[in-house]
């Protein structure tokens, strides 16, 4: 898979892979604030932000693993959408 600087792959069914995920990382690294847009990368890829994700944005960054792990468990899914997903707006 080749992965374009702004585009991802709209399967979100594709499993977790390390190369994959290595890729939509280094396709945002040159942006501004890369951090949003390397989970928002990952997220389109694989519906989910797998921990495995953590180090590998946290090294290419170089910023601790607590401060992406702070900003995924904030703004991101940690696990694949099962079948069903229900939302809910409480406002």
């Amino acid at each position: 898979m080749s992965v374009k600087q702004g585009q991802v792959s709209s399967n979100k069914s594709v499993p977790w892979d390390k190369d994959i995920a290595l890729a939509c990382i280094r396709s945002c690294l040159d942006r501004e604030g890369p951090l949003l847009p390397m989970l928002h990368a990952l997220q389109a890829e694989f519906g989910y932000i797998d921990e495995a994700a953590e180090p590998l944005i946290a090294e290419a960054l170089n910023i601790t693993r607590a401060e992406v792990h702070g900003v995924i468990t904030f703004y991101h899914t940690r696990a694949p959408a099962g079948r069903h997903v229900v939302k809910l707006c409480r406002a």
